[in-house]
């Protein structure tokens, strides 16, 4: 494959655990990379998309918006994102302990009124994954893949998640997701009447 670039394929986090080490590990380090991950995983935004979020995004009168409206350049349609009790519960530490304006980017730099780089989040998320232990490639789609992976083994639709990732069939979203078709998947349809 001489003269080809290679981009290195990454891997969601399937282990629970893990993911739950990795909370601990940025809760002690930052709110703020605390939060890029736990936006990330539960929401399935792409990392350059929650690089652009500033505070209005997700805040409104002293409270955490329930939905998050990004704009998708593919689709060319703005979506929405639901945000659940852990992102509302990260955003609220995160928010509460910071002097930040609405206009101000989420993420913004320690050093600048800008947000942080794609460098710095992936550094953010590859070194908390590898403190811990997680084995494999981890980037910046390892958020965006973790979620879909999870979103999956909880019954949600390979139709909907297609539709979050702008991918044509449902074989494009499973393998990047990191679905193995082989694997066997038990679903739990509980309707507890």
């Amino acid at each position: 494959m001489k003269g080809k670039v290679l981009l290195e394929f990454v891997e969601p986090i399937k282990d629970i655990k893990k993911i739950n080490e990795i909370k601990k590990k940025l809760e002690g380090k930052s709110d703020r990379d605390l939060l890029l991950f736990v936006l990330g995983i539960n929401t399935g935004i792409r990392v350059s998309d929650l690089l652009k979020l500033k505070v209005e995004d997700v805040w409104d009168e002293g409270n955490p918006r329930e939905f998050l409206f990004v704009f998708d350049e593919k689709s060319s349609e703005r979506k929405a994102h639901f945000l659940n009790t852990k992102v509302k519960s990260a955003l609220s530490n995160y928010l509460q302990n910071q002097e930040i304006e609405l206009d101000d980017y989420l993420f913004r730099s320690k050093k600048l009124n800008q947000p942080i780089t794609r460098q710095q989040a992936y550094r953010i998320i590859n070194n908390a994954a590898k403190e811990v232990g997680v084995s494999g490639n981890i980037g910046t789609h390892t958020l965006r893949k973790t979620f879909g992976y999870h979103a999956y083994r909880k019954g949600i639709a390979i139709s909907i998640l297609k539709s979050i990732y702008n991918h044509t069939t449902p074989t494009e979203t499973l393998r990047y997701i990191g679905i193995d078709k082989h694997e066997e998947h038990r679903i739990k349809i509980d309707v507890n009447l």
